[in-house]
Order: structure tokens, then sequence, then C-alpha cells
């Protein structure tokens, strides 16, 4: 198979934003080293990669994804999706049905675990059951957001922190937030400032690491400056022109970068089936 891979396998960028389909690979076998290395390399490149026609076992399914990484394990103390203390799920189900998570409506752009202290470095979401239409998932170019702000605001927000507050903590039809006016709320659970203009770990590039609805706080702004530019940096990251719509089929991996891209999607007709798996890969300290 080893052989079959090298000489098949084919990295084909997308005419969009960001992105690249992968081709002639087979994700359910042992994958030669030379490959490994050229789709971490793609990855940095386009930040997301899209593997077609797979068919994995859960077991293989891990196995592909902890060639880039070990598993995200978020603290006890710090909710995220499927989380309960002490226990971490390697695979997530992403689904509509059978106890699966995040339901059938629209999720605005966002990235994974920002609200932690070290964010996950990317995830794998596997393609079993896709609707007819809708629940199509968009990723953001956070690196290009970041590249076409004006000189002026990027010598404004070039050293500033930003606390994002974890979403998982709201109670349920409670308000959700934009932005952290109130100090008097208390807290009830840590948080993590990470710069609002991050450094790429492996690329070096330069991310606006801001998404688009999470309740946020710039450290050290008063609260109304605070969010006329946070507003004023979300209504940049809202253009076309930064985002790729995934169209999904059965037996799609996407994987993504989830330091350099946010991610949505698209509401769907709950009467109909949508189940994938998702994996999370560990990350470190934004810098």
């Amino acid at each position: 198979m080893t052989t079959l891979t090298l000489t098949k396998f084919q990295i084909t960028p997308l005419d969009a934003p960001l992105g690249a389909v992968v081709t002639g690979l087979d994700a359910s076998q042992t994958i030669a080293p030379e490959v490994i290395l050229q789709l971490k390399q793609a990855l940095r490149d386009y930040h997301i990669l899209i593997f077609k026609n797979q068919n994995l076992t859960d077991e293989q399914f891990l196995n592909f994804s902890f060639y880039f990484g070990s598993l995200f394990v978020p603290p006890d103390n710090i909710p995220v999706l499927a989380s309960q203390p002490g226990v971490t799920p390697l695979i997530i189900p992403v689904s509509n049905v059978d106890n699966g998570y995040t339901g059938t409506g629209e999720i605005p752009f966002h990235s994974d675990h920002k609200w932690t202290p070290f964010p996950s470095s990317g995830s794998l979401l596997y393609a079993l059951e896709v609707p007819s239409q809708g629940g199509d998932t968009s990723w953001l170019n956070l690196n290009l957001a970041y590249e076409t702000l004006d000189e002026s605001t990027k010598k404004r927000i070039a050293n500033l922190q930003l606390i994002t507050y974890n979403p998982f903590l709201n109670k349920p039809g409670e308000p959700r937030r934009k932005y952290r006016e109130d100090k008097s709320i208390p807290l009830i659970s840590p948080v993590f400032p990470h710069p609002l203009v991050r450094t790429h770990p492996e690329s070096g590039k330069k991310i606006l690491y801001l998404d688009y609805a999470t309740e946020v706080e710039v450290v050290g702004l008063d609260p109304q400056e605070g969010q006329e530019l946070i507003a004023q940096l979300r209504y940049h990251l809202h253009q076309r022109q930064f985002y790729y719509q995934h169209k999904w089929s059965v037996g799609d991996i996407v994987y993504w970068d989830n330091q350099s891209t946010l991610h949505y999607r698209q509401a769907f007709d709950p009467s109909e089936r949508r189940v994938l798996k998702r994996i999370s890969l560990a990350g470190s300290r934004p810098f």
C-alpha cells in the first residue's frame, strides 16, 4: 500500500482563499513518512485538507489522526463539547441523531477550545451521513483576514490580549453576549488571555485570533473602546473573500488548522440525518 500511496497521492489546491483536496490516499492504511510530512506542510500552506472517498473504522480514523498530533484533553474544570470532568471522548459524534452533538441549527464562525489554556491545534471531521441540502461547513482564513487589515489597525492590536469566555458555561436560554461589559458579574471559571494577533507556531504567519460571536473582552481596554474595536474587527472578518464553503459527501474527512481558521455550520432540515465524527488534536500555548 505504501507504494500505491506514493504513486497515486496528490494534493490539489482549491480555487478558494484556503484549502486543498487530497486524492489517491487511503487513510485506513499505513501512510508513508514522506506523505505524512507533505500533508503537514500542506496544512501549513492551505489551512484545511479535504480527503475524499474514505472508509474507516473508528480505530483506523484514530490511527490516521494521530499521525498529526495527540488527543486534545481539556482541563477538568474547563468544559468543552462532549466533555465531563476526567472524561475526554476520543471521537465525538457531531450528529443530530443517536445522542450526538451540535443539533441542526446554524453555528456562527468560531474556532474550537479558544477559552482553554492550550486550544486544540486542529480537528479532523469525518462524514458518514449527510443531508440532501444544508449542513455545509465553511472555513475562514484568519491569516488572510489579518493581512488585509489597514496598517494603523495592525499597530493598534499588535500587543493586545483577548479573553474568550467559555460558551459552555452559559445557562440554557440566557442571552448570549458578544462582549463582556459588566465587570460585576462573578467569574465561574478560570479565564486565559491569548494574543489577539497570534503567531502560528509552525508557519510564523500572523493570525487575527478572534471568532465571530463568542463573548470576549480585550484586556486593559475600557469596555466601550474594547467593544467598538471587536465590532470593527468582526465586521472585517465577515467577508466572502476570506472563506470556503464545503458541501459534504459521504467519505469526506476534513482536517483543519484550528489555530489559523474559523468554521461555520449551515442549518439543515431536522428531519434529515447528518452524522459525522470528530477528533481534536492537542495544541500549545498561543503566542
